[in-house]
């Protein structure tokens, strides 16, 4: 069972679902059906970045049922992080 990690602590929007795992992985939850695109990996991105300021050393993972653009995808595992 992963548990909910609180955005403020990472100055992330309250929106933001973030989860850890037992392992240590944060992964970064998108729930929705719409797909995501270019904008929305810049954002995706953005929050991974500042993940990293405070826990450099954990992976970070995005988890999402929409589909994702072929470029935005390669953008993604470009910058580290890992879409399951």
């Amino acid at each position: 069972m992963n548990k909910r990690i609180d955005p403020a602590e990472f100055n992330l929007p309250a929106r933001t679902v973030l989860e850890e795992d037992q392992a240590g992985q944060l992964t970064l939850v998108l729930d929705r059906k719409s797909r995501i695109i270019m904008a929305d990996g810049r954002n995706i991105v953005a929050k991974a970045e500042r993940i990293r300021i405070k826990r450099s050393d954990q992976p970070i993972n995005l988890r999402t049922t929409a589909p994702i653009c072929s470029k935005t995808a390669r953008y993604l595992t470009e910058n580290n992080i890992k879409i399951i």
